[in-house]
């Protein structure tokens, strides 16, 4: 998120907080497409991190942009922590250890967001080659210790990084060494919300297999193909998972709504201030929890809207849908991750196919999938079926849908073609980890220093 809410219109009852959510319902031909990708930024002479202050820095490279873009620039306490574009149409943020980060415009396919990911690159580029600087694009830092990595001077992640450690054992990994690619997708009621949401939370480890990038820790094999999923097994329970609740028949915003009322806040920003309230609910504050604690301790929607930001289930719901399962990876895999989501969810025949296909699927299986996938990949199972022959009928249910879809470029070609990387996986029957693992002990003769040159944007 690239920033957060101030809207001071006053909570005044759950059912606010209910319709909120509701107005994110839109017409189909309304649909759009938001991606955001993280990658790490090094610099190229020896591989090492880079920090937020200097010339050659963070901070340097946001004002870069800031100057070629005349992009807003976003400050917390005197400190440029982003950018966003003057009409809302996208934004540039920052991870807690400097991952940067492009959010994107909601556009209407995928021609429309690999050119725009083309060209954030290639302005990036501009602005960090004179500087020595490289991204990379991995779901896992590879190399650098948590103590190496650099911290971002942005008020919330000072909040939660105090908070991580009471609540599980990786959240401070999750925040300082993962990079995701998400796409945001749009529902038109509250029963497409509901389907598109099911089969999403079903089919996301078939997504962390797809993606999984991140094999490596400080140097070395960590045991793992998505160490970035495995992190999230054990970050904070309170507000992660694959939220059972939202597997029944009858799930609505209001169930979404109750879960996320009971889970503790991180903040509430108050003219400028960050406001540390870990040790509240969303509830308890609406209840009059901060009353005495706060200049102003009445809820409001900017608080929600913040609230739902802090939420990290394997779905996220706001105003739209967030797939969130993937580790962060090369270019082509930036396009490749909503094509496929908006090949399954933003085609009807697609969309209930999907649910056939996973219609039999229990909460506890697909939380044993989930759980198996960041060590199994492709290998993993689902009643009785592994992930290999998943994802082939899954991909071609994609696919299938992105020909229906008919979006041509210029060149008369649909969207079928952006799909290419995960159709060489399930061809290859490997993950793209697994062959970073094969380069590693090959080519590379076990040193993790030539993915920084040949996984870099």
């Amino acid at each position: 998120m690239a920033r957060d809410t101030t809207n001071q219109t006053p909570v005044s009852s759950i059912d606010d907080l209910v319709s909120y959510l509701a107005e994110g319902c839109k017409p189909p031909e309304k649909f759009r497409i938001g991606t955001e990708h993280e990658k790490f930024a090094f610099f190229r002479e020896d591989k090492s991190p880079v920090p937020y202050e200097g010339p050659r820095s963070i901070s340097a490279l946001l004002n870069g942009m800031h100057e070629l873009l005349g992009w807003e620039p976003i400050i917390d306490a005197g400190k440029i922590i982003g950018l966003v574009e003057p009409t809302g149409m996208g934004a540039i943020s920052l991870e807690p250890g400097g991952q940067f980060e492009l959010s994107g415009a909601p556009l209407e396919n995928i021609h429309q967001t690999c050119r725009e990911s083309n060209a954030h690159l290639a302005q990036l580029r501009e602005v960090a080659e004179p500087m020595g600087i490289g991204f990379l694009g991995l779901g896992g830092s590879p190399k650098w210790t948590r103590e190496e990595t650099p911290r971002m001077p942005k008020s919330r992640y000072d909040i939660m990084t105090n908070y991580m450690t009471k609540v599980g054992s990786q959240g401070l990994d999750m925040m300082y060494r993962t990079c995701t690619i998400q796409v945001n997708l749009d529902f038109s009621s509250e029963a497409d919300m509901r389907r598109k949401m099911q089969v999403s939370l079903k089919l996301q480890p078939l997504a962390t297999a797809l993606f999984a990038f991140s094999p490596f820790t400080e140097g070395k094999p960590n045991g793992l193909l998505s160490w970035r999923s495995n992190i999230w097994r054990d970050t904070d329970k309170d507000r992660t998972g694959i939220l059972p609740f939202a597997f029944a028949p009858d799930y609505g915003f209001a169930d979404y709504v109750e879960w996320a009322l009971d889970i503790p806040m991180y903040f509430v920003l108050r003219d400028g201030k960050y406001h540390d309230c870990t040790h509240v609910t969303f509830r308890q504050f609406m209840n009059g929890a901060l009353k005495d604690e706060l200049p102003d301790g009445v809820a409001n929607m900017g608080d929600w809207t913040n609230h739902l930001s802090t939420l990290f289930p394997e779905v996220r719901l706001k105003q739209f849908l967030e797939m969130r399962g993937a580790d962060g990876g090369p270019w082509r895999k930036i396009c490749a991750l909503p094509a496929f989501w908006v090949g399954l969810l933003y085609d009807e025949t697609s969309l209930y196919a999907a649910e056939e296909l996973t219609k039999d699927w229990t909460v506890e299986q697909v939380q044993t999938l989930r759980d198996d996938v960041p060590a199994k990949g492709l290998d993993a199972e689902i009643n009785g079926v592994d992930l290999h022959t998943l994802s082939r009928q899954v991909l071609g249910l994609s696919r299938q849908g992105l020909q229906r879809r008919a979006r041509l470029n210029d060149d008369g070609n649909d969207e079928t073609h952006f799909l290419a990387p995960l159709e060489e996986t399930v061809a290859r029957g490997k993950t793209a980890a697994g062959l970073l693992l094969d380069l590693y002990h090959g080519k590379w003769q076990e040193s993790v220093e030539p993915v920084f040159e040949e996984f870099s944007y």
